[in-house]
């Protein structure tokens, strides 16, 4: 038997090359790109008010600045609304924590084991506070990146002429982006709408059942609400090892809370505000997630769902131009 003799080319060598250079530059501006990527997703989100207020001739730079502005003023007001009473109870709430765990756990604790945790509380939150400082130059520069985004929206299409190949046409380019925006700037806009329904309704339901701590557990369980599906279940078990420490009777109803209002998002709400934005079975959303949070963790599982839906928009486009089929 002859043995088969294999040549490569010296172009399949320099090409191998550098797509492993390539490869290995997209590693290391992986975390540009994902700040490009959050932008892109803020840009969707945000396009549509920006483009309703250049319609009242405002000019694009001035709306830009005045959404931020707003959003901003928005998002400060209720912070500042929340923080006096969201200190207070979470303050009431590390208090309980011993009686908590020894009634849930049936024999004493510690009170000074419980103290000397607790007291390292003040050094991780200063931590946390300096890291904050120390990261605002990377949310100024999302900001910048998310504005020249959005100040650039009407020229994107003319920037993407290279990915639909040359004959193509601009408009396909827009099609493309216009659909981007719809989608994932519809789950942007969706996710926040969902979220302050949850947040309100686990609020009044937690304050109807007597539960102090209402409020931190209502802002964690609108919070969780970006991760869909495994996110409620979370939220649900601090407020049932809280309620437990009142009474297993209002432990059940915790339960209860968090099971129909689970079922009126899944029936009533996401319908209504996201089956528009995603259009995605429940399935490939857990897939998605699993996926993300295997890559990326936290943030992986945040960017999961918008990542899918780019990625879905992508390979329509490729099918829809006709590259896969067969001459």
């Amino acid at each position: 038997m002859v043995p088969t003799r294999v040549e490569i080319s010296y172009r399949t060598i320099v090409f191998t090359i550098f797509f492993l250079v390539f490869l290995w530059f997209l590693y290391v501006i992986r975390m540009v790109l994902v700040a490009l990527f959050i932008a892109v997703i803020i840009m969707s989100a945000l396009n549509p008010l920006v483009a309703r207020l250049e319609k009242k001739k405002i000019p694009r730079a001035a709306a830009i600045v005045i959404i931020f502005a707003l959003t901003l003023f928005v998002f400060a007001g209720i912070i500042a609304a929340i923080i006096p009473p969201l200190v207070d109870q979470t303050k009431s709430l590390v208090n309980q924590i011993p009686f908590i765990l020894e009634r849930l756990g049936g024999m004493p604790i510690d009170q000074q084991v419980i103290s000397d945790q607790l007291g390292s509380v003040p050094r991780n939150i200063a931590r946390f506070v300096i890291g904050t400082f120390s990261n605002l130059i990377a949310l100024f520069t999302l900001f910048v990146l998310t504005f020249y985004l959005l100040l650039e929206r009407g020229n994107l299409h003319r920037y993407l002429t290279v990915f639909f190949g040359s004959s193509k046409t601009e408009a396909k380019a827009e099609e493309f982006i216009n659909k981007l925006e719809h989608q994932v700037g519809g789950w942007v806009r969706g996710q926040l709408i969902l979220m302050l329904i949850i947040g309100v309704m686990t609020y009044i339901g937690l304050r109807i059942l007597g539960i102090s701590s209402a409020l931190p557990l209502s802002i964690f369980a609108g919070l969780l609400e970006v991760i869909p599906n495994i996110g409620p279940t979370v939220a649900m078990i601090p407020a049932v090892l809280i309620a437990s420490s009142i009474s297993p009777v209002t432990a059940l109803a915790t339960v209860a809370l968090y099971f129909l209002i689970q079922q009126f998002e899944n029936n009533i709400i996401v319908p209504k505000v996201m089956q528009k934005a995603i259009g995605v079975k429940p399935l490939v959303i857990i897939i998605a997630l699993i996926t993300g949070v295997k890559l990326a963790g936290v943030l992986g599982a945040i960017l999961a769902i918008p990542g899918f839906l780019v990625l879905k928009i992508i390979i329509e486009e490729i099918y829809a131009s006709g590259r896969f089929q067969k001459s």
